[in-house]
């Protein structure tokens, strides 16, 4: 019981902190859903009900990410959002050139 507790906890602060990414209320909704399904479904695993835990993750996830403003966190622009794409990496992993999509 101790070991999940211990992996859940911070699985669920990363979700619900990362469900801030975008500046629009239906951007935040998005990003917050997406990252609560996931979130969800692994502690749902964990508990029982992986589909339970996604459908749950998901709604609270969308909630949070529809309740909070820009103001309070923002994680910049979703990736949907992006007008540019990574064509070439260096050896690290960061991106040495873009182009547009």
């Amino acid at each position: 019981m101790i070991m999940k507790t211990l992996f859940l906890a911070p699985v669920l602060a990363a979700s619900m902190f990362a469900a801030s990414c975008g500046t629009t209320t239906g951007d935040r909704a998005a990003s917050g859903g997406l990252i609560g399904a996931g979130a969800g479904a692994v502690i749902g695993s964990y508990t029982g009900s992986a589909v339970g835990g996604a459908v749950v993750g998901g709604l609270a996830g969308a909630a949070i990410g529809a309740l909070t403003s820009p103001q309070d966190v923002n994680l910049g622009t979703p990736a949907w959002r992006s007008s540019h794409y990574c064509v070439r990496r260096y050896d690290n992993g960061r991106c040495a050139q873009t182009a547009a999509r």
